[in-house]
């Protein structure tokens, strides 16, 4: 929210509207607006907004004729840029870091406009002592008002902010790339060396010849990177399936500019300017010389120069134009970046640091601005025009008249390592003769949900599961709108509906058609077929099974922890048919997690849970975040005790920050998570090479601040043993008038010893961990 408008305007220039300001401002309006959609996480957006925004200054400033304007500009570019990070990483920093961040970085740019104002006079000291106002008032208040609404108070700082660049693009003339030539002789003193210009000219012939060549090869690492997604990410022939090597390769091309950006450039711009006055000396005695008796040295001092103008006109032509700098870093950076493409995993968990993954963030922007619209099309779809009966998204798995058990995990499907290293313990517990079905709670296949991968992350690591077994969706679930999900899980008449309903709400925009659906739901049935593994029994991604005095709900709250109005009235009654028994919950997204209250801010996630507890909900579970962990809220008016679980850690990358970072006062009395921060760390002690242990040093020590520990700890994820994977059996033993919660580990059931838990949970560090909750 830096006020620089005027600020530097040249005397007697008219502001000029450039494409480069419009796109600045769009910037703006969009950063605006970003409160106002359906993003979990607005913030990122326009933190997103500004940083390109921050990037597109400094690309115009360092352009200026001007040296202080060019200065200013850069200096405010940076400075924009690093707040658009910091905004943009909001989800990954600790509490508070980002307020306090921003209002430095406010702050550091107050103190650059007040010293440009002591040098300064006139209107542009005038305009720089209100820049530097502006500047600190900003500071104050994101300090002050961040209670207020910190998100509205983020997205104006930046849209005012991106405002200003516009301007300031539009108000100050710069360089173009006609102009590259004749300021580099300038620079050396030699604009009035015939010969120098002639060389000079020489290279700039050559350089503007050799242009295709250069671009060949650039597109063609591009083309052999696009190749490489395309194989390894294996395209469905849909639109998502196509667009995810895209958007990896767009990934690779943006870590190219980076690494120019941030180590090529400067580096060689430091070599040059540490050398300068070398090249200025070479060249007063090369040109004092005398054709006739310039000898092998004069040639070699020739080749040196020729090489220092053609590095000096490359530099220059890509500070004087965008699109040359976009060429110039692609050839410089993308060698790096096909680098980090291949040796990825080196660098610890893949969603943060592959960009094939970073495909997944798009398909996030979509599915929560879409889900719940959809979900609420196909229940109409499914249901018909008399809407929902009692039996509609009802589940009837044989044998659950008295005591039964059933297993529910959670996040499974990555189909690797970490999920099959859980597979015999599954198959142990699921083929027992009391367990009657299996629960998958939340993002039954990584990445994106999409049909391709089901196989090898859930038909195959659930190969030998003969019991029904039911699923809710987590987000990446929704990722491919749902329909490989649909055509797995749900009736194939209902499956089909469902997706139709969908095609007609995105008005058949789609590459979804009556062909595709059919294939997909005959697939599922094949994959059923050949892996012996029950599924289709459902209606819909959310399922009810009432017994005589225990009932589950299983709910789809979708990308942004949100259910719509059908599924609601849907909720209401089938808790209504659950009165008077022990009702259990199966949601997509925990109520506590990490040592959270996850309601806090969001008041459609707050009534859920109001909803649930209203009605005398005792037990809830959860996945999304990859751990277990337990809260108990004691009895409270009447209401019993009230369980909660994190049950997330089926097979998906271990969320290693709960533990890393468990407060001393968490938010109940009566807790527990799994596994330890002793059992971490000393895996990651284990494992972790030398050049990663600074890392490990500050998260061990200051819990990776001012990031989050559960972002930064992706470092240290090793797919490697040992692992701390789990699932839960829960038995219903109406017979004893309770139900117990069983959990399990790689290694059988988990014990005492294993969990970190409050001191009220006594109990011997060699007995089986289990919490009981009494019926009525």
């Amino acid at each position: 929210m830096r006020f620089q408008i005027l600020r530097d305007l040249t005397p007697g220039r008219a502001p000029t509207v450039t494409a480069l300001a419009i796109v600045v401002a769009v910037f703006g309006v969009l950063a605006l607006l970003a409160p106002l959609g359906h993003a979990e996480e607005p913030v990122t957006r326009a933190g997103a907004l500004l940083a390109l925004g921050g990037a597109l200054e400094i690309l115009h400033g360092i352009r200026r004729a001007d040296t202080a304007s060019l200065r200013r500009a850069v200096t405010s570019g940076l400075i924009s840029f690093l707040m658009g990070v910091l905004v943009f990483s909001a989800p990954y920093l600790a509490g508070g870091a980002l307020v306090l961040l921003l209002s430095i970085t406010f702050a550091i740019d107050a103190a650059s406009s007040i010293v440009a104002a002591r040098r300064a006079q006139g209107r542009e000291r005038r305009f720089s002592l209100l820049s530097a106002a502006g500047d600190l008032t900003a500071a104050a208040g994101l300090i002050v008002l961040t209670q207020v609404s910190p998100t509205w108070l983020v997205a104006v700082a930046a849209a005012l902010r991106l405002f200003g660049i516009a301007w300031n693009i539009t108000a100050t003339p710069a360089h173009t790339a006609d102009d590259a030539a004749r300021t580099v002789v300038d620079d050396l003193g030699l604009a009035d060396h015939p010969e120098a210009s002639g060389l000079l000219e020489q290279m700039a012939h050559e350089e503007r010849a050799r242009v295709s060549a250069d671009a060949g090869w650039v597109v063609a690492i591009l083309v052999m990177l696009f190749a490489i997604h395309v194989a390894r990410l294996e395209p469905d022939g849909t639109l998502l399936g196509y667009l995810s090597p895209l958007v990896a390769l767009l990934g690779d091309m943006a870590l190219a500019i980076l690494f120019a950006a941030l180590i090529a450039a400067p580096a060689a711009l430091s070599l040059r300017s540490s050398t300068r006055w070398l090249e200025r000396l070479v060249w007063r005695w090369y040109l004092a010389a005398e054709d006739e008796r310039r000898g092998v040295r004069h040639r070699a001092a020739a080749s040196w120069l020729r090489f220092r103008l053609r590095m000096a006109l490359r530099l220059r032509e890509a500070r004087y134009s965008i699109p040359a700098a976009l060429w110039r870093s692609l050839a410089a950076g993308l060698p790096l970046a096909a680098v980090v493409t291949a040796t990825v995993p080196m660098w610890g968990m893949s969603w943060f640091f592959d960009t094939e993954n970073w495909a997944s963030g798009i398909w996030n922007s979509w599915a929560e601005a879409r889900a719940d619209q959809w979900r609420e099309e196909m229940v109409r779809a499914v249901t018909g025009p008399a809407g929902a009966q009692a039996g509609t998204f009802a589940v009837t798995p044989p044998g659950t008249t008295g005591d039964f058990s059933f297993v529910v995990i959670g996040d499974p499907g990555e189909g690797d390592a970490s999920q099959h290293i859980l597979r015999d313990q599954l198959l142990a517990v699921a083929e027992r003769p009391d367990v009657r079905f299996v629960v998958i709670s939340s993002d039954v296949v990584y990445p994106n949900g999409s049909m391709i991968d089901y196989e090898a992350c859930f038909w195959l690591p659930f190969k030998g599961v003969t019991k029904p077994v039911y699923a809710i969706p987590g987000n990446h679930d929704w990722y491919d709108a749902l329909e490989a999900f649909l055509a797995t899980f749900l009736q194939p008449d209902a499956a089909r509906a469902a997706m139709r309903a969908r095609v007609e709400a995105d008005l058949r925009l789609t590459s979804t058609t009556g062909a595709r659906i059919e294939g997909l739901i005959e697939q599922a049935g094949r994959l059923r077929q050949e892996y012996g593994v029950p599924t289709g029994f459902q209606r819909g991604p959310f399922f009810e099974l009432q017994t005589e005095r225990f009932a589950l709900v299983a709910i789809d709250t979708g990308v942004v922890k949100r259910i719509d109005e059908e599924q609601w009235k849907w909720l209401e009654s089938a808790l209504a048919r659950a009165r008077g028994k022990l009702t259990m919950a199966v949601l997509g997204h925990p109520f506590y997690a990490k040592s959270y209250e996850m309601t806090q801010g969001n008041e459609p996630f707050g009534r859920l849970k109001r909803l649930l507890l209203d009605h005398g909900v005792t037990i809830l579970m959860a996945g999304d975040t990859h751990d277990l962990e337990y809260y108990r809220e004691p009895p409270a008016a009447g209401r019993p005790a009230v369980h909660y679980f994190v049950n997330g850690g089926g097979g998906a990358y271990l969320s290693m920050g709960s533990a890393l970072e468990w407060p001393a006062d968490p938010p109940t009395a009566t807790w527990a998570h799994y596994p330890t921060r002793a059992a971490i760390a000393r895996k990651v002690e284990l494992l972790t090479p030398w050049w990663k242990r600074p890392a490990w040093w500050w998260t061990d020590r200051h819990l990776a601040w001012p990031f989050s520990t559960e972002y930064f700890s992706g470092l240290f994820d090793y797919n490697v043993a040992p692992f701390f994977q789990s699932f839960v059996e829960v038995r219903v033993e109406a017979s004893q008038h309770r139900v117990r919660v069983l959990p399990y580990g790689v290694h059988g059931p988990l014990r005492w010893r294993d969990l970190s838990h409050s001191a009220d949970l006594r109990a011997g560090d060699d007995d089986v961990v289990e919490w009981v909750v009494p019926m009525r």
